[in-house]
């Protein structure tokens, strides 16, 4: 049997099985107040279900205007402590493991929902930035330990930060955004403080079996600083490292022509070889096959499967019993679920069989 397969503890958690779903935002299925719906429960519920053994429930931002849409899940306030109970108690059920990613948008907050932006420098074409004080820096560590706190009680059995993807701790981390000249600029150590004072904070917070979990970016603003980025993290003994992109401020490395998966899983395996702390690799890994050559051949130790269990929810499951799944067809210009999730052709075809 496959690696794919076998269980992975971490604290006092096991995981059932190597694949992650990651956090793939729903857009349009939260209301403006950051409440998650009844589609939310019913797509998290059918994944744990499917066998996904570690799911992280998508970008939930940490205040209201640092948001990246209007439609965002929140974390902002103890009234969304009991909206989410259910997804954690749908998860439990079906035994995976659920973390929430908790997430501030920085620079990247989208106009209409905030005065102005906030990051640790203020890019001259950004006309309404704002470099963040170290008074304000303090306030938004306090603000993402009280989302951790809120995650915690409402069931999860842990965090992701959202380090990627050029939101605010990417922003921190990139020596591109970040101007800085005080203690959370300049060098390595001093771009992740930030990130490391949430860090400590959250562990002090929080139960000692709670999950902290980071998603870096593989190339802030390269793979060699992508890797310094990691044995920083790692130092900080966190639980898991997702590595992903860095958003349009990433140089994309060059990756050796006989590696089956593109340079996002690429940077993963290579940051695997410098840090203890275990490591997902995500991005269009797809089939049972890749997943498993990864895992079976050491470059990592959990591979996030998105976009095709969002089209089959039964891959883990299927891929088990070595039955056909429905993979993601890879619409072009982009995914259609970018749009509205239930516009996804494999979606409607099964709604339309369902309904014969």
């Amino acid at each position: 049997m496959s690696t794919l397969f076998s269980t992975y503890k971490i604290k006092s958690h096991t995981i059932k099985n190597r694949v992650v779903f990651p956090p793939f935002v729903n857009f349009g299925w939260s209301d403006d107040n950051g409440n998650v719906s009844e589609k939310h429960l019913a797509q998290y519920e059918a994944i744990a279900k499917g066998g996904a053994g570690l799911i992280i429930v998508e970008a939930t931002c940490i205040l209201k205007d640092g948001r990246i849409f209007s439609y965002q899940p929140g974390i902002w306030s103890d009234e969304h402590i009991e909206n989410f109970r259910p997804i954690t108690k749908a998860c439990h059920k079906h035994n995976a493991v659920v973390l929430l990613q908790i997430h501030h948008a920085g620079l990247a907050t989208r106009k209409g929902l905030s005065e102005k932006v906030v990051g640790p420098s203020a890019p001259e074409e950004i006309e309404r930035s704002h470099a963040l004080t170290v008074n304000e820096i303090n306030q938004l560590k306090n603000d993402f330990i009280a989302a951790a706190i809120r995650a915690e009680n409402a069931g999860f059995d842990g965090i992701e930060l959202h380090g990627a993807h050029g939101y605010l701790l990417s922003q921190f981390a990139n020596s591109v955004v970040n101007n800085r000249t005080d203690e959370y600029g300049g060098s390595h150590e001093n771009r992740l403080r930030f990130a490391k004072e949430i860090i400590k904070g959250i562990k002090q917070a929080t139960k000692s079996n709670f999950i902290i979990g980071y998603r870096m970016s593989g190339n802030s603003p390269t793979l060699a600083d992508g890797i310094e980025v990691a044995k920083i993290l790692d130092k900080e003994n966190i639980d898991l490292l997702h590595v992903s992109h860095g958003g349009e401020k990433g140089i994309i490395p060059e990756v050796p022509s006989d590696f089956p998966n593109n340079w996002i899983v690429y940077c993963g395996t290579e940051i695997k070889k410098h840090v203890y702390t275990p490591i997902i690799v995500v991005n269009e890994i797809s089939t049972p096959e890749r997943a498993s050559w990864l895992i079976d051949n050491g470059y990592a130790n959990f591979t996030a499967i998105g976009r095709d269990i969002l089209c089959d929810y039964e891959w883990v499951n299927k891929a088990q019993r070595n039955e056909k799944i429905d993979f993601c067809i890879s619409c072009k210009p982009k995914c259609k679920r970018y749009v509205k999730p239930e516009s996804c052709p494999i979606i409607i075809g099964k709604s339309r069989k369902e309904a014969l």
